[in-house]
């Protein structure tokens, strides 16, 4: 952690930045950008720290090129030129990037899963759900979840993504029988619970350098994290290295 950003109730940390790239860890709960709700947002506080920090007046130049769920946090990488933000959207969109993530899930996971699946988003609700490969409009989605440690009826799961679907890592393991837990939408959570999914590592090119560049956050302590905080402290010693 090079940085740290503290607004309001957030603490967003600053894991690396240059000229064209910037890699912060969202804080759980804030959107990544400005919505209907008017509350603080990821895009316009780290515009506020560029420009705060290299004095840059006017209207400072932050590109968003992908995207976490408001409830989800973790590692996001932002562009700080246009250049940067047109190849890192289509590195994104061509799916270049390797995407990890840790989650709690319910129940025991008996081993490694690959799921596919066909997801339909209905617009008026923002609801995802699993339906036949012919429905129109669905689109396939695939991960694997691969359970790291299993104890109280939880299991802690790692997760790689071959598809940026909405929910998809939600909505995929709540139809094979492992809802995350916390999740209010799709796995049953309960009021004053935190969904257990957290954007862990992320690798990518350097939009510029054309450099592989890997960034990784630890998950908070709380919720259902802390069942597995020897296991997942043990997971960031492996992929620090």
């Amino acid at each position: 952690m090079i940085d740290r950003v503290r607004t309001g109730r957030f603490d967003i940390g600053v894991l690396y930045e240059d000229n064209h790239l910037l890699a912060v860890v969202k804080p759980p709960n804030l959107p990544v950008q400005a919505d209907s709700s008017g509350d603080d947002d990821l895009l316009s506080i780290m515009k506020g720290y560029i420009g705060n920090k290299y004095q840059k007046p006017g209207n400072v130049y932050l590109g968003l090129v992908h995207r976490l769920d408001r409830p989800v946090g973790g590692v996001m990488v932002l562009a700080r030129t246009s250049k940067a933000a047109a190849r890192l959207s289509a590195a994104f969109a061509a799916h270049e990037q390797d995407k990890r993530y840790l989650a709690v899930v319910q129940g025991t996971m008996p081993g490694e899963m690959a799921l596919e699946d066909a997801l339909l988003k209905d617009g008026r609700t923002g609801m995802v759900r699993v339906v036949s490969p012919e429905t129109p409009g669905a689109k396939i989605a695939r991960l694997s979840t691969s359970p790291l440690s299993a104890r109280e009826g939880l299991t802690l799961v790692e997760v790689t993504l071959y598809t940026g679907r909405a929910h998809q890592i939600r909505v995929q393991h709540a139809h094979a029988g492992f809802p995350l837990w916390g999740d209010a939408r799709y796995g049953g959570g309960r009021p004053g619970q935190q969904i257990a999914l957290w954007a862990a590592s992320l690798a990518v090119e350097h939009p510029t350098r054309h450099e592989p560049m890997r960034f990784i956050a630890l998950p908070p302590e709380d919720g259902a994290w802390r069942v597995f905080g020897r296991e997942i402290k043990a997971w960031f010693e492996r992929n620090e290295a």
